[in-house]
């Protein structure tokens, strides 16, 4: 008992230590990229830790839930963290969830952060948390769909279970349905973490602004588990690409070596996902709000086509 709790608690340490992290380099890549010299690499634990230490500013006009939403928001996700397999493929709470439990926590979290934004009357509020909900309503079906598309493969919805398939098929686990899923998802993941070309994550223009129209009324301690929240969202999004596709290297049990290289390869996958977000954002410009159902309806298919081709593969 004492084991698998410790497992939690230390996936929980690195899902947060390394959330920041995460942001930090994909910014410090897309600066290299446009010839700046850009913020540090650590800059992120700056902000959070700057954030916590002020006082948040809050309209008299807003209930309980703009309050609750964003320590409702982060619990979900950091709920999903404990499902989706990161450093270790046997995680303790697997039993509560599998990936259909993640989807619907991350649209928790999505929802309460929505809801905030309408509750404090604000337009730009209002306006963000209408964009956030209409792209979601296309980016949920096509991120279950491209994960499901692997699930069928292996027998099983659960990550932990899905990653050890996958990983114990060795090269034969590369087949047309998986990389169709994983562009799909790849697409999701674009629109799930609010980058370029679906939102600006450092814009501030009320034109374009998605997330950051949602929390223009957050200040403070709560502004700082927000960003948390959405960073750590990254991460996890970033780790389901990372260990449902790309599986190999993530421990099969408790040893210091085997741990030790799991956390180096994973560091190692989300780096190189990360540069890779980071040259579509530099290469990309932002689109109009009304071409993004093009996109992701490119990523809804895709995932169509990915279990289609399992069955012909299969069938065959």
């Amino acid at each position: 008992m004492l084991t698998q709790l410790a497992i939690a608690v230390f996936q929980v340490f690195i899902i947060l230590a390394l959330a920041p992290l995460l942001s930090g380099m994909i910014k410090k890549v897309k600066a290299f990229l446009q010839m700046r010299k850009g913020a540090g690499i650590l800059q992120p634990y700056y902000d959070i830790a700057k954030l916590l230490r002020k006082d948040s500013v809050v309209s008299g006009n807003v209930s309980w839930i703009f309050h609750a939403a964003p320590a409702i928001s982060f619990v979900a996700v950091l709920a999903a963290g404990l499902l989706i397999p990161v450093y270790i493929l046997n995680m303790p709470f697997s039993f509560a969830g599998d990936l259909i439990a993640v989807v619907y926590l991350f649209a928790l979290s999505r929802f309460f952060i929505a809801l905030a934004s309408l509750d404090a009357g604000s337009s730009f509020g209002g306006m963000g948390g209408s964009r956030e909900m209409f792209i979601a309503s296309l980016a949920e079906p096509a991120m279950m769909l491209s994960i499901f598309a692997i699930a069928l493969n292996v027998g099983s919805t659960n990550l932990g279970y899905i990653s050890g398939a996958v990983s114990s098929m060795g090269i034969d686990a590369v087949s047309p349905y998986q990389l169709l899923a994983f562009v799909a998802l790849f697409i999701i993941a674009i629109a799930e973490t609010g980058r370029i070309p679906v939102d600006n994550p450092a814009t501030h223009l009320e034109l374009t602004m998605i997330h950051e129209a949602m929390i223009l009324e957050y200040s403070g301690k709560q502004l700082a588990i927000v960003e948390l929240g959405a960073m750590v969202k990254q991460l996890l999004v970033f780790s389901l690409l990372a260990n449902i596709f790309f599986p190999w290297g993530i421990a099969s049990d408790l040893s210091a070596a085997g741990l030790a290289v799991s956390l180096i390869v994973f560091i190692i996958k989300i780096s190189i996902l990360g540069v890779l977000i980071a040259l579509v954002e530099t290469s990309t410009a932002k689109w109009r709000l009304f071409r993004l159902p093009n996109l992701l309806s490119i990523s809804l298919m895709l995932s169509f086509l990915s279990l289609v081709s399992f069955i012909i593969v299969k069938g065959g």
